[in-house]
């Protein structure tokens, strides 16, 4: 096995303890009652999100391998921000997952993290932030994973990831929102915060499939087109 593969196989194995290891790191704040939660999780979160951005930096990409998430990242921030009006009503899940469908899980992740850091330059920055890119990331990680595998084969697997997806990005937010700020923490508060995000959260999941259903097709049609005809295909993918 070659030094460059040895590499990408250990930044695979970061990407995936990341993953596991925050969730968990959570858990037990919230069990612990760690005191200054808020600004713990808040480190978490921006330590949680480095890993991939070294990743993408360690396997030296090419303009022409930075170019699509600059593109699509840009695509779905025009989006979110078009839809402001409308809350939880937003594009940036649907094309985050087409991201990954295409472009491979990193290229999913990239994508949903430098669109919710680059939206959030026109909606508002703040401790939100980390844990948006996180949770638009994983989405774009978890479709680039689940394409790899042959779980896309049928577009109705997409649409029902499309809906889980915004059940999870609330899901995540709202427990950020819950250990970090709720104290003292205890299950009827915690229920009664998840019970006052579930519709918000609903209305999100069902965005994500409305908003797939148009592009799903077209748009991984083309961008694979593009994809082979310029050789966007990347090596640590």
């Amino acid at each position: 096995m070659t030094t460059d593969k040895r590499s990408i196989n250990r930044g695979r194995i970061v990407e995936v303890a990341t993953l596991i290891a925050l969730p968990v790191f959570m858990f037990l704040c919230a069990y612990y009652e760690i005191e200054q939660t808020a600004l713990v999780t808040l480190l978490a979160a921006i330590f949680a999100n480095i890993p991939f951005f070294i990743n993408f930096e360690k396997s030296r990409p090419k303009p022409r391998h930075i170019l699509p998430i600059v593109i699509m990242s840009a695509l779905a921030t025009v989006g979110r921000i078009l839809f402001a009006p409308i809350p939880h009503v937003k594009p940036v899940s649907s094309i985050v997952i087409v991201t990954g469908i295409v472009f491979g899980r990193q290229s999913g992740y990239l994508t949903g993290a430098l669109t919710a850091l680059a939206s959030n330059m026109f909606m508002g920055q703040g401790p939100w932030t980390p844990w948006q890119m996180f949770a638009w990331g994983l989405i774009g990680f978890l479709a680039g994973v689940m394409e790899s595998v042959g779980l896309f084969r049928h577009r109705w697997v997409v649409y029902v990831y499309g809906f889980a997806s915004g059940l999870l990005f609330g899901l995540i937010m709202d427990s950020w929102h819950i250990i970090s700020f709720i104290s003292p923490l205890t299950w009827t508060g915690a229920i009664a915060a998840y019970g006052a995000g579930f519709f918000f959260n609903l209305a999100h999941a069902i965005a994500t499939v409305v908003f797939l259903v148009p592009i799903l097709k077209p748009w991984t049609k083309k961008l694979t087109r593009i994809k082979l005809k310029f050789d966007l295909d990347h090596s640590v993918e």
